[in-house]
């Protein structure tokens, strides 16, 4: 479902992505992260106007301080390639979509 981001795809999947992006920072030990991680499988339908991405900290710790990641789960949506919303901790679909504009 979500597409796993690495440095060497930021640009193209979340940067120059035609649909909103839902970025979640997240990292393989982190309770909160696999909570998040469920909902946002289970909000896959209901997200799908936008595109999911998933970027581990820990493999990719330069993406995170670029954004400023001090935090995880963190969740940034991106539009146009520029941040139009950040959250910290686990948001519902509700929350999530409310972030999306959706």
């Amino acid at each position: 479902m979500a597409v796993e981001i690495t440095k060497a795809n930021f640009e193209a999947e979340v940067l120059k992505s035609d649909k909103p992006v839902l970025l979640d920072f997240w990292a393989s030990w982190c309770g909160p992260c696999k909570m998040q991680s469920r909902i946002l499988e289970s909000s896959a339908e209901a997200l799908s106007a936008a595109k999911i991405c998933k970027c581990n900290v820990d493999d990719n710790p330069d993406l995170a301080g670029e954004y400023g990641v001090q935090a995880i789960p963190t969740l940034l949506v991106f539009r146009n390639g520029e941040i139009v919303d950040r959250a910290t901790g686990v948001r519902d679909e509700a929350a999530l979509k409310r972030m999306l504009g959706i």
